[in-house]
Order: C-alpha cells, then structure tokens, then sequence
C-alpha cells in the first residue's frame, strides 16, 4: 500500500479535512483521492484562486480534475474585487454547516488560521484610507508605512509581506487600535483544530525547487499566454487578482519589455520566495497540525 494510500486510510470519513501545504506540493492532488476514496467536496483555501480571471496562472483544478470531484470557492470572485479572510469565511460557511464532508485545501495560512483560531472582528476600510495606503506604498514602498506600526502588530506581522504591511496600517489607521490588539480580542474559531483532521504538507526546498520551475513551464504550455493576452484590456497592477505571480510578467511579455525566458525565469524566483514564506507561516502557526511529507505522496 502506498503512503498516500495509507494516509487516507487513517482519516476518519465523518471528519472535516484540512491540507495546507506550500505551493507546487501536491496537496491539490492529496484533496482529489481523499475526495475519490472517502467522499466530500473539495473547498479551496488559497487566496488568489479565488479569482476568476486567472485559472492557468494560479493553478486552479482543471476541468478534468473538477469533474473528479466537487469543487467549490473556485475562481468566483470577479478580478477587480477586494477579497478578504473576513469574506472567505463567510463564504466557507454553507460548506461548513452542509451534509457534505468539506475537504479544505490551499496555501494560504491566514485562512486556515482564522478557522481554525478565530477572526478579529474589524471592521471594513474605508476608501480613502486605502487609497492613502496605496498611495504611500508607490511613493515609497510598504516598507514606508512599518514605522507608524504599533510594536505589539510589528512583531507579530510578516513585515517583508507588502500585503500584510498594508493591511496592518489600514487597519491602525482606520480604528487607531494595532492589528494585534484586535487579534487578541478574537472569538472562538467556527471549526477547531481538534475538530478535523489538519495536515500539513512538508515540501524542503530542494525538492520544491524542480518542481516550481517545471509547473510554470505547464503553465506556459497550457495557456498562460493567452490568459494573459485576454487580461490584457483591464489589466492593472493595482488589482487584487493581479497579485497573481508571473502576472505583471506575462504582462512585460505581452508589451516587449520581456521574453518569455525571463518572465519564465523571474516567476520561478518569485514563487520560491512565496513558498518559502508559507513554510516559515506553517512552521511557526501548524506546529500542532499532522506534518505529511511530500515526497510520500508521489
């Protein structure tokens, strides 16, 4: 019997599953046999798969692997619109409370954090404190805004994450209270890490590495040029879903600033950097959850 095999063998059917794992580590195909073996719905928990403009960039299931499974929370956002954990888990919810056993799957280890953990209920921001946030990160980069920062949120923040930096400063000064004071006065989680099986997949970076380079090479193949060519009228670095990696550089492509071997080259980069900082999120907030090694699941 094959470790992957084995794993599945030991999960409980009846119980909610979490798979979070770094990008490029399996983990999408790990959901798809527990779904095939034991049954469930497969309930995405990465934050730029969301987005419906980009499928093949952000590998999102394929038409042939949703049609193995149940998938849900999939490329339904529309590119142009802000999405948040807050948003996420009220999107989660019907899947949380239906009959159907949710399998939940990403690299985004805010949400599962906040599942699992609690959300601080803060509220939304405002337009114009957004739009200064913006403003002051293209003057000047988010490094610019880590000093109006309160020490508590500063520790507790990935500060070489543009997003989180932002998000921080939004919140301080939208409320005056620091991220980390709202996160402290957080309500229970809506499912608990003792109420599912957590997995968390282990992926060192030398075996990843290959792997990243040779998925952005499908990508190409499979049609992340004309993905990007059929963005290309609304395409705006300023939008969430052009968070994407390998997006702006596709982009460059399309405008001859760059050949297909360097956005190539320079997107691999940048999703090593991305996968190293989901290892260093898992390592330090999933040190509970059940570490599966990737190499096993092959």
């Amino acid at each position: 019997m094959s470790a992957m095999s084995e794993l599945i063998e030991s999960l409980d059917p009846a119980r909610p599953v979490l798979i979070a794992g770094p990008t490029a580590s399996g983990k999408s195909e790990l959901a798809l046999r527990i779904a095939e073996t034991q049954g469930g719905v497969i309930v995405n928990a990465d934050a730029i798969q969301v987005y419906e403009n980009w499928r093949v960039l952000t590998a999102r299931p394929s038409p042939e692997d949703e049609a193995r499974a149940e998938h849900a929370l999939y490329g339904h956002v529309a590119g142009h619109v802000p999405y948040s954990v807050g948003d996420w888990l009220r999107d989660l919810e019907p899947w949380l409370a239906g009959a159907a056993r949710p399998i939940i799957v990403g690299g985004t280890g805010l949400y599962f954090t906040a599942l699992t953990t609690g959300l601080a209920q803060i509220p939304e921001t405002p337009p114009h404190v957004r739009t200064d946030a913006m403003a002051r990160i293209a003057r000047h980069g988010h490094e610019a805004l880590i000093d109006a920062l309160d020490a508590g949120t500063r520790a507790r923040i990935d500060l070489a994450n543009p997003m989180r930096v932002q998000r921080a400063w939004e919140v301080l000064a939208a409320t005056g209270t620091g991220l980390a004071e709202w996160q402290d006065a957080t309500p229970p989680p809506r499912l608990s890490r003792a109420e599912a099986h957590a997995l968390v997949i282990d992926a060192p970076k030398d075996w990843l590495t290959p792997r990243i380079e040779a998925r952005f090479a499908r990508m190409m193949q499979g049609g992340a040029m004309e993905e990007a060519r059929a963005n290309r009228a609304a395409w705006s670095p300023d939008l969430p879903s052009s968070k994407a990696i390998g997006a702006a550089e596709l982009m460059a492509v399309l405008d001859g600033d760059m050949t297909p071997e360097e956005a190539a080259t320079r997107a691999a980069i940048l999703t090593r950097q991305f996968a190293k900082r989901q290892r260093t999120w898992f390592r330090a907030r999933m040190g509970d959850w059940q570490s599966v090694s990737a190499q096993s699941l092959i």
